[in-house]
């Protein structure tokens, strides 16, 4: 399985560089390089704690720094350049790049604020900032590692070997990589599965929690899909691989959030833009700050260059430029976990900026597949029986109907025979023997040729119709025996999700479905008794779709919500295209912006509120970052401020925004999201 890029760098003050060289994840190419941070960090600290005792019990144990003390002893002084040179061995480079290529960063800033103090003879304080500035790299490197590895340990999910079954049913380990398309695997029970496929033999329940964020075991028959990491809950599972291991639903949700970075938020780029004025504007201001005063009211130079060093300090954008990233970072790995696949800081944001969302019908609100909502037997035949008469003819048709019929009839447990010389007759129906007896099976409209009408049962079927079911009418020689409808269900949360949307604000909502219009409008009762208003349309090709969710684009930004080939136009023509994952075809989920990766539509609703979430932390982390830094600026210019108090500043104002950004991992899960806690923005 595909494994993340070992040092990909999060954009943040320092370029990317420390947080790549100080963050590793799996794939580094050396533990020197992973631990190197951290042991120059304990190394700079380290010298500056033994510089500072032995300076204190040289002086008597009178304060370690200030003019009373002394000369300094060269021994203390060799201790906090040593300090000094630990804090500052791996930003120096990055300082030095930044000055040849005229782009003063935070590494500039700092490393002349501390050559500026050694000038000064300030060796204690330069030693200082050098040990809180390294520890504040490494700080914000850990909480953006954290944040990656809360989708990293996606990696451990998937099983390295699968059981794969050779002839005559022998089992033999392989590595997952090596296992092709079409083979057969064997998952006991309690065991993760290894590879994405379909169920061929067995059933149970699996746990698809880690994957798609469903809270509750999904039962799992014959035929359906399964996928790589979940945990097959009981029985003895034999599944035919559908995907290699660089293609399976988990690989590509881990390169997909790792590539997500690279599609930067329009908040991170403002900060961005907003640090590479900001960075130079201060240096300025410093030098203005350290000659004005002395040549212009004959200030003392010693101390207006000491307040310049002490703006340089207060200045450093650092808590600013990581306030976003961090944030990004911990949404969407949080999101991930909820089963919803963000491609990118940007996507993460416009949800909460959405002014109307469509949404596909067939397969996206409803179901996808049909299944039997009625069974109306000729008053001497009981349902029962009506309906294994019907499956027996359908025993071996490929139709979708005859899956409706044939999983009604085993749900209800019935002993069906199979017909014999069945003939199929395209557009209308089935023709079959069953127990010496011939049976027709088919549409209305075909029984009306045959001359059977549907007599007492034709004012419910027509009401049926109307309602969008399809027909099935079964009758024998003599007569008609009975109707089975058949209906694509809506999916149980669809109402209360698009209710849920509406009291967030997201009051436009419209349905564009390609299906007739007794079809589609048959979904309306559900929606108005859950409290949903959204606009129907019907009979809509795919072109038309798109030009659906074009005009709507007209009042703002749009999303649009589907899973099949039919569906991608509409999908790249909306501000946000979100696709049904779980079940959505590979051409909807490429051209998706987001995707479900599970069939709960519950996510919308939460992602537009974890949108919102983020949205609100990172401003937050601005305002924070950026009132603090006016504060002491003020308190820098009018010649009050000191390094202590710019160090507070600096350090302080970074693990507040850390602190508030990695909230966004713990914050609440779909499972527990309820719409009646849903208010509008």
């Amino acid at each position: 399985m595909a494994k993340p890029p070992g040092t990909e760098s999060i954009a943040c003050g320092c370029g990317g560089e420390a947080c790549a060289t100080a963050a590793p994840v799996a794939g580094a190419p050396s533990r020197w390089r992973g631990r190197a941070p951290v042991l120059i960090t304990a190394a700079s600290g380290l010298a500056l704690a033994t510089a500072f005792a032995l300076h204190a019990a040289l002086a008597g144990w009178r304060p370690a720094f200030g003019a009373e003390t002394g000369p300094m002893p060269p021994a203390v002084t060799a201790l906090y350049l040593l300090a000094v040179l630990a804090g500052f061995w791996l930003v120096a480079p990055r300082a030095w790049r930044s000055l040849v290529r005229l782009r003063p960063d935070m590494n500039l800033l700092m490393t002349l604020a501390v050559l500026g103090a050694l000038l000064l003879g300030d060796h204690f304080e330069a030693a200082t900032v050098s040990f809180l500035f390294a520890f504040s790299l490494l700080l914000e490197s850990w909480s953006v590692g954290r944040a990656r590895r809360a989708i990293a340990k996606l990696l451990a999910l998937a099983p390295e070997r699968a059981r794969v079954l050779r002839e005559g049913q022998i089992e033999s380990l392989v590595p997952v990589e090596f296992v092709a398309v079409g083979a057969r695997l064997r998952v006991l029970a309690g065991e993760r599965i290894p590879l994405d496929g379909v169920l061929r033999a067995g059933q149970g329940t699996v746990d698809q929690s880690p994957i798609t964020g469903e809270s509750l075991p999904v039962a799992k028959l014959p035929g359906d899909a399964v996928f790589a990491g979940c945990v097959n809950g009981e029985g003895l599972l034999e599944i035919e691989v559908s995907h290699t291991a660089r293609e399976s639903l988990l690989a590509r949700i881990l390169r997909e959030v790792e590539g997500a970075r690279a599609r930067r938020a329009q908040a991170e780029r403002w900060v961005d833009r907003f640090a590479r004025v900001y960075t130079p504007a201060m240096l300025a201001l410093a030098a203005l700050l350290a000659l004005l005063p002395p040549l212009v009211a004959g200030g003392d130079w010693a101390r207006w260059l000491y307040q310049a060093l002490v703006l340089l300090v207060i200045a450093c954008p650092c808590a600013l430029v990581i306030s976003t990233p961090v944030s990004i970072v911990a949404g969407l790995a949080r999101a991930a976990r909820e089963g919803v696949l963000i491609k990118g800081g940007a996507y993460l944001e416009l949800p909460a900026r959405l002014a109307a969302i469509a949404f596909d019908k067939t397969g996206t609100l409803s179901r996808g597949r049909l299944s039997l909502a009625r069974v109306l037997p000729a008053a001497d035949l009981a349902e029962d029986e009506l309906l294994a008469l019907a499956a027996g003819l359908e025993a071996r048709s490929g139709h979708p109907l005859a899956a409706a019929v044939g999983e009604a009839a085993s749900a209800r447990g019935l002993t069906v025979r199979a017909a014999e010389a069945l003939a199929t007759l395209p557009g209308r129906g089935l023709e079959g023997r069953v127990a010496g007896r011939t049976y027709w099976l088919g549409s209305p409209a075909w029984m009306a040729e045959l001359g059977r009408p549907l007599g007492a049962l034709a004012a419910e079927g027509t009401a049926l119709e109307r309602s969008g079911h399809s027909l099935l009418v079964l009758a024998d020689e003599e007569r008609v025996l009975g109707l089975l409808a058949a209906r694509d269900a809506l999916r149980p949360e669809a109402p209360a999700a698009l209710a849920a949307l509406a009291r967030l604000g997201l009051a436009r909502q419209e349905v564009l479905s390609g299906d007739s219009e007794a079809a589609a409008q048959a979904l309306a009762p559900a929606f108005s008794a859950a409290g949903a208003a959204p606009t129907i349309r019907a009979g809509l090709l795919p072109a038309e779709k798109a030009a659906a969710v074009r005009a709507l684009r007209a009042a703002g930004p749009v999303a649009m919500v589907g899973d099949g080939i039919n569906d991608a136009p509409a999908l790249a023509e909306a501000d946000l295209g979100i696709a049904m994952g779980a079940i959505g075809t590979d051409a909807a989920i490429e051209t998706a912006d987001i995707a479900l990766m599970t069939d709960h539509l519950d996510r919308l609703p939460w992602l537009v509120a974890h949108s919102r979430r983020v949205l609100g932390v990172i401003r937050q982390n601005v305002a924070l970052a950026l009132g603090l830094k006016l504060l002491f600026l003020g308190l820098a210019l009018a010649g009050q401020a000191t390094l202590w108090m710019a160090i507070v500043a600096d350090m302080g104002a970074s693990l507040l925004v850390i602190g508030n950004g990695l909230r966004l991992l713990g914050a609440p899960g779909a499972a527990r999201y309820s719409a009646k806690q849903a208010r509008p923005a």
